[in-house]
């Protein structure tokens, strides 16, 4: 079977890595585009190792995004996530992911899409899966985005340059409501767990946070001890499915065969002291929150950066279950929320009194081109 080559640039943004191709580069079919996507990144894969592909096996390594010319005059690009399947034939484009957006200014920047001089950038990314509107702010060496750097991210090695990215008015980012069932607290009746308190937040990205507790959990498990408890697995894919109902983000059927990647899913747990494996350590005052978080049915070996986003804010606003276990500082400082690799320090802003609107919410990341050229797909895959 014949093949053909697409210009792409493999990159690492945040804890995640995709594959990022320009937009004049591919034809104009969704479908078309997503065969491209689908054979590049190895899918499907019954055994999910994606080995004939660039995927790795895992949530966070299985993505695709698209850059080209901005449809809006508020925005130097336009910027498309597709989540890709590892076992099935799907590409999934509801909600963003804030890793992979860290690596949209550089590649824009050092793809010519955006020019920049001096020693700093500053890229306003249209994402057209939300209609939202990211800034990027990052240095520059020699007209290009900087790399090295003395920012040091947990789940990543070593250290780099720090983006700064600001999120606005990210609340309703995907389902068009803050709370998408209208509350600040819902119950749902998950299989051998039974009936809980779960909070629906829509801010970058819808997620469902529940108590760690509800399932069993002290809430500081790594990843690979959740990994190892298919029960727990399980019934998480049941509180996502639940919540997509819920949040009218799907039905039932669709939310387990064509919407597999959201809501994301949160147990949270109170500051609590944790040791990792890798000999780390994370104190309960240094905290304000412990989350252990899932994607796309998987334990997040850190946490999905929208994710992360969507809890800050949940942690300032009243009634849900992240106000209720968590620590709002006082001094108007970032929540620090303790992952499943280290911690976090997420800013969100929050106002609009008794109908709480969130203004903002911004994070630091790293990112790192890694491969420039092009990539294979079979003509009649």
């Amino acid at each position: 079977m014949p093949q053909a080559a697409y210009p792409a640039v493999y990159m690492r943004g945040g804890t995640s890595r995709a594959l990022v191709f320009h937009d004049r580069d591919l034809p104009a079919g969704r479908d078309a585009r997503d065969r491209i996507f689908l054979a590049t990144l190895g899918s499907p894969d019954p055994g999910k190792r994606q080995l004939d592909g660039l995927g790795g096996g895992i949530s966070s390594l299985s993505k695709i995004a698209v850059v080209g010319a901005p449809s809006r005059a508020d925005a130097d690009v336009d910027y498309t996530f597709g989540q890709v399947a590892i076992d099935a034939p799907l590409v999934q484009y509801r909600g963003n992911c804030g890793n992979i957006s860290a690596a949209i200014g550089p590649y824009a920047v050092d793809e010519g899409l955006v020019r920049a001089s001096g020693d700093h950038a500053s890229v306003r990314i249209h994402n057209t899966n939300t209609g939202k509107i990211i800034v990027a702010d990052f240095a520059l060496s020699d007209g290009r985005a900087a790399v090295a750097g003395d920012f040091a991210l947990p789940g990543v090695a070593g250290t780099g340059s720090p983006i700064r990215l600001s999120f606005l008015d990210p609340g309703g980012a995907t389902t068009g409501k803050l709370f998408p069932t209208g509350a600040a607290r819902d119950t749902v009746t998950i299989p051998d767990v039974g009936t809980i308190e779960i909070s629906c937040v829509d801010v970058s990205n819808p997620t469902v946070f529940a108590r760690a507790a509800d399932f069993g959990l002290s809430g500081t498990e790594s990843a690979a001890q959740i990994d190892a408890r298919p029960d727990v697995v399980r019934q998480c894919e049941e509180l996502r499915v639940a919540a997509a109902v819920l949040m009218g983000l799907a039905t039932e059927d669709e939310a387990r065969t064509r919407l597999r990647n959201l809501p994301l899913v949160c147990l949270l747990s109170p500051p609590a002291d944790v040791a990792f494996a890798s000999g780390a350590s994370l104190r309960a005052q240094d905290v304000d929150i412990t989350a252990r978080m899932f994607s796309a049915g998987q334990p997040h070996r850190a946490t999905p950066l929208t994710g992360a986003m969507c809890l800050a804010a949940c942690v300032r606003l009243p009634g849900t279950l992240g106000a209720e276990l968590g620590r709002v500082p006082t001094d108007g400082r970032d929540i620090v929320i303790g992952h499943a690799s280290g911690s976090l320090p997420v800013g969100a802003a929050v106002g609009g009194g008794q109908q709480p609107r969130v203004e903002s919410a911004t994070v630091t990341r790293t990112a790192r081109r890694l491969m420039r050229g092009e990539v294979y797909a079979p003509t009649g895959r």
